[in-house]
């Protein structure tokens, strides 16, 4: 970029002299002008001669080449040095702004551990990230990047999560506390347990959705790339025919004249504010969702979630905390200590928020020997072997596939029932708490124009009616299998527009299916299980719902800047097009048809990095 600048300062000298000067002597003339183009444009008509031999023959380069050399053959040799000099400004802008962008999201993705603190025995290693085995040891000294996922086993500190969540108040983690890849630690000395590979971890998995998120195109960006490859050579053609045809036919006509006007024509034609100026709004949009705590795997979805039409939700751990209390235990037969303990020591094997809220409550230190033949049924419950006991612990589900009579009672709550030994023992009550900002967030999306929210559960009617009547859902479907959502999900695609969008958002490694089943899918990234988030379009990384209709606001709102880029590009060229095939204009109008354009509309795409207010 330097050197480019330099050129440019250095062209833009000698241009000045030349103009000042003019000496009207056509030899020195040749000679001030030519050395100005070559130090300005020698580099441009080098890549276009390269790209002719590589079989690439219309791309900008080539325009530039033509109408520029063109124009000083016809001796206009201050606008064939202009266009090349302005067309480098040009190019040296887009530059600028493109690696503002890529700064801009580097920064925010500025997560990349450089090395990890590895304990072996009585002394600390320093090593790279990728040698770290599961269950070593590491220590995260004050002021250093967690370099892996892990769970804290001692000290205590503040981390500052904002390059993954876009919090910016850190947050307080102790022992027992799980720890992030790609936060920082403020004031404490911890040591953390890793609990996931380098390559698995936190960081890793978001650089690599950044980095390859440019990869898959919005529709916006495949019409320009196909716009230009038609386009341009389009534009050289009837350039050719402007510049040789009308001295032919009419009287009169000057060649100097109508080749000028044809040059100028080429000058207008290039397509630089369109290439560039499309996907950097999109990476702007990208990176301004980064900022939020919202990851867009690419802009292609970023594109899809402006068109969303229905959204549709899992309940717990999505809508609602998903940590669950028990309320109530009603024994029959055993005690109530009894119940919960044969209940906890059913689930000890699951990760399922019900079983974690069951071993909780249990409070006692379950002894894993006592269990075998542990089987989870989805969307069912658990059957294990407990002291030789065949011990059931799921919902009414579970207890009609086992031909178990059960208590079927009005139960607010979510109800696991168990069963000994294909006895009925009696059921607890659980639970869930709505999260903080479920209702702003469904409020928030109605006013973002979302034609109408759903809520897929596996829970009760009754429990999932009241968390929907609580939230203003429209729609609401319990009882649901994975199997059944996917179903349902069918049915609600069928009900959107040609054009309009369906959105999942789902936690659990139940709703992959659904997820990836749907237009757009938006997985939790904090509690979130990796087969969601692996399945997910978009991950929002605070757990946050009220995060969606931010996402959406951001995806209309980089849609509208790329619309604004295509119109007024398009639109001021075919203007100045028009009117330098007719001679009304001259190329200082062309050049403005293209580098100013191109500035304008970089310019604008900067907005969409923009997201305080959103």
């Amino acid at each position: 970029m330097k050197k480019r600048l330099w050129r440019i300062i250095i062209g833009a000298v000698l241009f000045t002299v030349a103009t000042i000067m003019n000496l009207n002597i056509k030899w020195l003339d040749i000679i001030l002008y030519g050395i100005t183009y070559i130090i300005v444009g020698g580099d441009v008509v080098i890549r276009a001669f390269k790209n002719i031999l590589r079989g690439k023959v219309f791309d900008e380069n080539f325009l530039m080449t033509i109408a520029t050399i063109g124009a000083m053959l016809i001796a206009e040799y201050p606008e064939g040095v202009a266009v090349m000099l302005f067309y480098q400004v040009g190019e040296l802008f887009q530059s600028y702004a493109v690696d503002k962008s890529r700064k801009s999201i580097a920064s925010l993705m500025d997560i990349r551990p450089d090395y990890a603190n590895v304990k072996r025995g009585d002394e600390i290693v320093k090593v790279d990230p990728d040698e770290v085995q599961i269950g070593d040891i590491i220590v995260i000294k004050a002021g250093e990047k967690v370099p892996l996922d892990g769970k804290v086993i001692e000290g205590s500190s503040m981390v500052d999560t904002s390059a993954l969540t876009g919090e910016s108040v850190p947050r307080e983690v102790e022992a027992g506390s799980d720890i992030l890849s790609g936060c920082i630690n403020i004031n404490g000395l911890l040591a953390a347990e890793v609990t996931k590979e380098y390559e698995e971890s936190t960081a890793s998995k978001i650089l690599d959705l950044v980095e390859n998120a440019s990869s898959k195109k919005s529709h916006s960006e495949q019409f320009i790339t196909k716009f230009a490859k038609y386009y341009t050579p389009v534009v050289v053609i009837i350039a050719v025919f402007l510049g040789v045809v009308p001295p032919l036919v009419l009287k009169d006509a000057s060649f100097n004249d109508w080749i000028y006007r044809a040059l100028s024509f080429l000058v207008v034609s290039c397509p630089c504010a369109l290439v560039i100026s499309i996907p950097l709004s999109f990476f702007g949009g990208i990176g301004g969702a980064s900022k939020k705590g919202v990851l867009v795997k690419g802009s292609n979805h970023l594109e899809a979630l402006a068109k969303t039409e229905i959204i549709v939700f899992d309940k717990t751990g999505t809508l609602t905390k998903g940590v669950f209390n028990v309320q109530e235990i009603h024994p029959e037969g055993v005690s109530r200590e009894e119940l919960l303990e044969l209940a906890a020591y059913a689930e000890s094997y699951s990760n399922h928020p019900i079983s974690r809220s069951l071993k909780q409550a249990y409070g006692k230190e379950i002894d894993n020997g006592h269990i075998s033949d542990v089987e989870e049924i989805s969307g069912h419950g658990v059957i294990a072997t407990v002291d030789g006991k065949k011990v059931m612990a799921g919902n009414a589900k579970l207890m009609k596939k086992m031909g178990i009579p059960y208590c079927e009672g009005e139960l607010a709550g979510t109800v696991v029932h168990i069963a000994v030994d294909l006895v009925y023992a009696g059921y607890i009550v659980i639970a869930d708490e709505i999260k903080a900002d479920s209702a702003q967030a469904i409020k928030e999306l109605k006013r973002a124009s979302i034609k109408q929210t759903v809520m897929l559960t596996g829970d009760v009617e009754k429990v999932a009616a009241k968390v929907a009547g609580e939230l203003d859902i429209d729609e609401v479907y319990a009882g649901l299998l994975p199997g059944d959502k996917v179903e349902k999900l069918e049915e609600l695609l069928a009900q959107t527009s040609e054009k309009g969008k369906l959105a999942f958002v789902g936690d659990g490694i139940n709703d992959a299916p659904v997820l990836a089943r749907a237009d757009i899918g938006i997985a939790m990234g904090g509690l979130g299980s990796d087969a969601a988030i692996e399945a997910a379009d978009i991950v929002i990384m605070t757990d946050e719902p009220a995060k969606i209709a931010t996402a959406i606001r951001i995806s209309q709102k980089t849609l509208g800047i790329a619309r604004q880029n295509i119109v007024l590009a398009i639109g001021i060229k075919i203007i100045v097009l028009i009117l330098s095939a007719l001679g009304i204009t001259t190329m200082w109008a062309a050049i403005f048809g293209d580098v100013g354009v191109t500035i304008i509309a970089v310019l604008n795409s900067f907005r969409a990095l923009n997201v305080k207010n959103l």
